[in-house]
């Protein structure tokens, strides 16, 4: 099984390919681990993101709105957070 390491490093990797403020899917993850053996590694993957989005890491969105990782009510997307400088 792939670990939360590497899990966490493909997230980045696949959102760091992507222009600021796009999202990717936690399958493009799982898929890009694990091949045809993809969906066995959702669940780590979704509890990877969750663990990360309440650390700040990421935001866990569902229809482009937040959603509470841990329940988040169907189908999500995963992005950076935004981050406003309005400081």
């Amino acid at each position: 099984m792939t670990g939360a390491c590497k899990i966490s490093a493909k997230i980045d990797e696949l959102l760091d390919e992507r222009e600021p403020g796009r999202t990717i899917c936690p399958s493009e993850v799982a898929r890009a681990l694990c091949g045809d053996a993809w969906r066995d590694l959702m669940q780590p993957v979704r509890d990877v993101a969750g663990t990360r989005a309440e650390r700040g890491e990421l935001e866990v969105t569902r229809k482009g709105m937040p959603v509470d990782p841990q329940n988040p009510g169907g189908p999500i997307r995963l992005g950076r957070p935004n981050r406003s400088s309005s400081d």
